[in-house]
């Protein structure tokens, strides 16, 4: 998982968006809840190159609530790994929000869960080899 994800509001254009992703080095904002009986969003890059770039508009006109992905399915930090691996295949979406107590506490990602999985095998792997 990763935390101190960058989230943004529906209200934002894609210009702030766009800006926010290169400075930060992400491909994804989660777009935060207006109030308590609200969901989370999430805003790709995909989104931005399929709604925005893709058609020709400006940037600037666009809002992120007009290409984002709502509601967007969240996580929590308990769930095991291979079980939040299992959802990503069944539903083919690649991130998911963390939260805890209605609290955003990260983004975890198809590429945390590779790394997470392929560390956890080698490092095994190497024990297993120094035992022998």
């Amino acid at each position: 998982m990763t935390r101190g994800v960058i989230s943004i509001d529906e209200n934002a254009n894609i210009e702030e968006a766009m800006r926010m992703m290169l400075e930060r080095h992400v491909t994804s904002l989660v777009v935060r809840k207006k109030d308590d009986s609200d969901v989370f969003g999430i805003v790709t890059r995909k989104d931005i190159i399929h709604g925005v770039i893709g058609r020709h508009n400006d940037p600037v006109k666009v809002k992120v609530a007009e290409v984002m992905t709502k509601p967007v399915m969240t996580v929590t930090k308990q769930m095991d790994v291979v079980d939040v691996a299992k959802l990503m295949e069944k539903t083919h979406v690649r991130r998911f929000p963390v939260v805890e107590n209605e609290k955003l506490v990260g983004l975890v990602s198809n590429s945390d869960i590779f790394k997470a999985y392929a560390l956890d095998y080698f490092a095994s792997k190497n024990s297993s080899a120094r035992k022998k």
